[in-house]
């Protein structure tokens, strides 16, 4: 029987595996389908059937990179919470500018957090953390708990620095990030608003980081402007 492009061969003994761009190339076809599926239909009414007429492969092929619906609903977020990642910056803990470093992650980060992608990623979440409360902890240890983990490390380097005067730095990180994005996601999230424009992001940092160094800078020290 021929096979089609699209189905997977068996792998020999002794055979090459599989060309790891090529393998690569079919999971983004992959997921980009289930994305719109998981958009158009929300997670419960998505079928892989659907998902893989999306993608453009045959039910075999899509249940040979994921094993359930689940499994790809989890890979889809964890994707969207690696890309968001990287439009963050490199927090680097030899920049002495406590001011300038917070303001340019401040910055980014709500410009990743009000990038169309990242905000229907979130809705999908929302829409399913009910009934399937392990896809929401996937979300927040991919996302918003891995961004805090990366934040406070830098935050406990400039507290051996002594530049910074912190008791939690874990909390701090929450507190910032959430200050930072506050104003500007809820809006966004829920009441389809557009996107604040540049001015108005760099006023909503500017304010965040004049209370985060008021209530942790060094004491003593004066405005760090």
């Amino acid at each position: 029987m021929q096979t089609t492009m699209d189905e997977p061969k068996a792998v020999k003994v002794g055979e090459a595996p599989r060309d790891d761009a090529l393998d690569s190339a079919k999971r983004r076809q992959i997921l980009d389908g289930a994305r719109e599926v998981f958009l158009a239909h929300g997670f419960d009414a998505a079928s892989m059937g659907e998902i893989a007429r999306a993608a453009g492969v045959s039910k075999g092929t899509l249940y040979v990179y994921f094993e359930s619906k689940e499994e790809l609903f989890g890979a889809l977020v964890k994707r969207q919470c690696a890309l968001t990642a990287e439009r963050l910056f490199e927090l680097d803990a030899d920049s002495h500018d406590v001011r300038e470093v917070l303001t340019r992650l401040g910055q980014s980060f709500i410009a990743a957090m009000v990038e169309p992608s990242h905000v229907s990623t979130v809705r999908m979440v929302i829409g399913c953390a009910e009934r399937k409360p392990e896809i929401g902890q996937l979300f927040l240890d991919a996302g918003p708990r891995a961004g805090v983990r990366r934040v406070s490390t830098w935050l406990r380097a400039k507290i051996e620095q002594g530049e910074l005067e912190i008791e939690d730095a874990e909390l701090a990180a929450w507190q910032f990030l959430t200050t930072c994005n506050s104003a500007v996601m809820m809006p966004v999230l829920v009441g389809g608003e557009r996107p604040p424009s540049r001015e108005r992001i760099a006023y909503l940092v500017d304010r965040a980081v004049d209370m985060f160094l008021a209530a942790y800078g060094p004491k003593g020290a004066g405005d760090q402007r």
